[in-house]
């Protein structure tokens, strides 16, 4: 018999092109819905991402059922194939992937060239020998998905024994007609637009003041501000203790913490004072008795942090851990001492009265 090539059937141009932009509008507007919603810190806005894909893939399957029943209530045709080729594409397992070049030659219509793949048990490959002839079925709108059929009936395998068919000339149709360039523009002018939507319609969370970039909202730092302090009063002493970031050697700040504890003439008089980087200590003189005492006015606050920073630098002590100042008239005059400690050992200075260095004791 004389064969020539089948004209693959046609393929719906309009509506393929729909879909394709359609399909690519939603995953444009997927994608941008959940890199926004992620920028912006709005969760609905990300869950909305995620939902999209998933809804259209449920309508388009839904859309589908209809074509997917007719094309099952079809009866297949049958119709007689030569292999042209075949090729193995694995050999480890029982049933063997096989690449089939087919020309089928249906009754009553051109033959046309097609390539499928079929899973063939191992002991039947040499059933499907190049240029043997076999019985296939195929849908009558969809020409390319064929199938070998393995156990024919009598009638067809009687006339495959006896039959004889030419090549059909190629190529071989391998799937539905590539929908060419023009659907896949569609996909792509689609995707852009969907993510050119999403950004257009929250612009102003994305882009605030101008088209700047959104920024997260500042965090307060810790020393943004001064932490309150922490007051002990009693009637015989006074404690305070600053918070994080402050220091007692900073300008001004044992002058004012003294002012704030000595609230009252009664209150000036003290019999130790006591200092660290942020401990404030006072023991007061108490009502009716007599002790060594000195006026809390007559501290040479000024002198005291280059007093301790000399303590700390110039005795020794070279890793410096803590340091404490404590002033008192135990000797008979105001005197005030700076013990240092650090690994290498413990050392102190003493001044007097105006701040002046009277006697060092270095680590020794």
């Amino acid at each position: 018999m004389t064969i020539t090539a089948a004209t693959p059937p046609a393929h719906r141009a309009p509506v393929d092109l729909a879909r394709g932009f359609l399909t690519g509008g939603v995953l444009g507007t997927s994608l941008a819905a959940l890199v926004a919603g992620i920028v912006i810190e709005r969760v609905p806005l990300f869950v909305t991402g995620l939902a999209v894909p998933a809804v259209y893939g449920l309508l388009v399957f839904l859309a589908g059922a209809p074509r997917r029943l007719r094309e099952a209530s079809v009866a297949p045709c049958t119709a007689l194939a030569v292999i042209e080729s075949r090729e193995a594409v694995k050999g480890e397992e029982t049933d063997v992937p096989v690449r089939f070049d087919l020309t089928v030659a249906p009754d009553g219509a051109p033959a046309y060239r097609v390539e499928i793949r079929q899973d063939v048990h191992i002991a039947d490959l040499p059933d499907y020998r190049p240029q043997s002839v076999v019985v296939v079925e195929y849908a009558p709108d969809r020409p390319w998905q064929v199938r070998i059929v393995k156990r024919p009936t009598p009638e067809w395998e009687e006339r495959a024994a006896g039959a004889r068919i030419d090549s059909a000339p190629g190529p071989a149709m391998v799937s539905d007609p590539p929908e060419g360039a023009a659907a896949g523009f569609a996909t792509l002018f689609g995707l852009l637009l969907g993510a050119a939507a999403v950004v257009l319609l929250f612009r102003a969370d994305l882009f605030p003041q101008g088209g700047a970039a959104r920024q997260p909202s500042p965090k307060p730092s810790v020393f943004s501000t001064p932490t309150p302090s922490t007051t002990i009063v009693t009637s015989a002493s006074s404690t305070m203790v600053l918070g994080p970031g402050r220091s007692l050697l900073d300008d001004g700040e044992l002058r004012r913490a003294v002012d704030s504890l000595t609230q009252g003439k009664d209150r000036r008089r003290a019999v130790t004072l006591v200092v660290q980087n942020r401990l404030l200590s006072i023991v007061f003189l108490p009502t009716g008795k007599e002790a060594p005492h000195f006026d809390l006015r007559s501290v040479p606050y000024d002198r005291i942090p280059s007093l301790v920073t000399a303590a700390r630098t110039t005795l020794g002590v070279e890793s410096p851990r803590s340091w404490q100042l404590t002033a008192d008239r135990v000797t008979g005059s105001l005197t005030i001492r700076i013990t240092v400690t650090g690994s290498e050992g413990t050392a102190s200075m003493e001044a007097d009265g105006r701040g002046e260095v009277v006697r060092r004791s270095p680590v020794r």
